[in-house]
């Protein structure tokens, strides 16, 4: 491959995936460290990428909360509309990570949005400790009057059922978690997005507390962000997706997680 075409090629990349590591784009272009890196470093001097620790970055015409911002959202749905949409990826999800939850007694945390709504069916465990902030989530795992519940209080979002804000932000940092499901919005490169900064600032308190930290996300939010980035991939543990998930993007997303389809 010529020079031009492979620099063309990671220019590309950069476009659509926002940021990317040298490792993706050595598999992807079948060259070596030493060219890629020298790739990078012209044409961040052309100014036409960011270089970046182990990779490079789209540039951005502007600069706010995410770095790579090209998909906002400028209306949150809400959630009886959220419902309606992906629900048999949803489905598919949520028995995958239910699934995950293998032993008894465990501390859990489900956090909002329908998908982990639906993992509440497929839990199979009868001794677990649950934590959530969502009230659709107690009230399914209440139900079943089988599991220790925990509904964090604080401000309520009826867009999302959720319980945020500083009462909850503190109410969870004191708990220990075994394992903690958290559901997204956008998922751009290494950077995990959603709506709310309220929802993602406690969101990012439970991930950093729990032992293992998991994601749920249907297939359409790979590739895009949301408002708010709350999170980095590279600290997460296991991602949940659907079958949907095409092998590019899967091996893209695999550089920082471990993706389970």
């Amino acid at each position: 491959m010529l020079k031009t075409e492979r620099q063309q090629s990671i220019l590309a990349m950069c476009d659509r995936y926002g940021t990317i590591t040298v490792k993706f784009i050595q598999e992807t272009l079948a060259v070596s460290d030493m060219t890629i890196r020298r790739d990078l470093e012209e044409l961040a001097r052309k100014k036409k990428l960011l270089r970046v620790h182990g990779g490079a970055q789209k540039m951005s015409p502007q600069k706010g909360i995410s770095s790579s911002f090209s998909t906002i959202e400028a209306n949150e749905l809400s959630h009886s509309e959220k419902k309606k949409l992906h629900t048999i990826e949803k489905e598919y999800i949520a028995k995958n990570a239910a699934a995950h939850i293998n032993e008894e007694d465990d501390t859990i945390f489900l956090g909002s949005g329908t998908t982990i709504e639906l993992m509440t069916q497929y839990i199979k465990q009868s001794s677990l400790r649950i934590v959530t902030n969502s009230l659709p989530v107690f009230n399914l795992l209440s139900e079943t009057k089988k599991h220790e519940l925990y509904l964090i209080g604080g401000l309520y979002r009826e867009k999302t059922g959720a319980f945020v804000g500083s009462i909850a932000n503190e109410a969870v940092q004191k708990i220990g978690i075994k394992k903690a499901f958290v559901g997204v919005n956008g998922l751009k490169g290494p950077e995990v997005s959603n709506f709310s900064i309220e929802e993602g600032t406690l969101q990012k308190i439970v991930l950093d507390n729990a032992a293992e930290k998991c994601l749920v996300s249907d297939a359409n939010k790979f590739d895009h962000s949301d408002f708010y980035t709350f999170y980095d991939l590279r600290k997460i543990d296991s991602l949940f997706t659907d079958a949907t998930l095409s092998a590019e993007l899967k091996s893209f997303y695999q550089q920082y997680t471990n993706v389970i389809q």
